[in-house]
């Protein structure tokens, strides 16, 4: 399974990506207005940090809108994927700049017949929201399963990216599930690291090696 950082802040993603475990990232609008740099410039330097897919997504509704943005993102850096909505207009847009060449990232979806659309059009990758689903009392990790069943029985190419994801549990549920690729936030990241046993685990080894040691070295003075 792959690993992206869900942000467009620079510092997090250089603490990360010096853990040697990120293998890409994706940005949304919101992501972007946080940092208070436009677009290109930021998705530009974030490519110069992670050397893997980056998701750059339009603001645009309208289709033809959606293709000249398209467009230009694409320009930006090899990495790039587009990112558009699971709109009607988003999914023709998807049709068009697939065959284009330009992967797509197509974001907003929420059940297993929109992910059936997506791969239909041509989207490198489908992003379902586990998490904002789970908001109104849905089951998140079926929507996964269910896609990723759909998938396997029809050869579709598009990588699952579970979105949305807000602890451990959910980037795990979302392993077994069948997802390709998890997208997270940097503290949830940050939060698969830990366990009270590997800390407890480590204190005892290091006090045990330092007691004989400290010992050896007093009594050889």
């Amino acid at each position: 399974m792959k690993l992206f950082l869900d942000t467009a802040n620079l510092d997090e993603l250089r603490k990360g990506s010096q853990w040697g475990i990120v293998d890409g990232v994706t940005t949304n609008p919101s992501l972007i207005a946080k940092e208070g740099v436009s677009t290109e410039d930021q998705i530009w330097q974030i490519c110069q940090i992670v050397d893997g897919d980056v998701s750059a997504e339009v603001v645009s509704t309208d289709a033809n809108e959606m293709l000249r943005e398209g467009r230009q993102l694409a320009k930006i850096h090899k990495n790039v994927v587009v990112k558009v909505p699971l709109t009607r207009d988003g999914i023709r847009a998807c049709s068009l700049l697939s065959k284009e060449g330009i992967r797509l990232n197509v974001t907003l979806c929420f059940s297993a017949a929109q992910a059936l659309l997506a791969a239909k059009a041509g989207a490198y990758i489908v992003s379902p929201f586990v998490g904002r689903l789970e908001d109104i009392g849905a089951e998140g990790m079926n929507m996964i399963r269910d896609i990723a069943i759909i998938y396997k029985n029809y050869g579709f190419q598009t990588q699952i990216l579970a979105a949305s994801l807000r602890s451990p549990l959910h980037v795990v549920e979302s392993a077994k599930a069948g997802a390709h690729i998890a997208t997270l936030p940097f503290k949830v990241l940050d939060m698969l690291f830990n366990h009270p046993l590997t800390d407890k685990g480590l204190e005892q080894f290091l006090k045990d090696y330092n007691r004989v040691f400290q010992e050896t070295a007093v009594l050889s003075r």
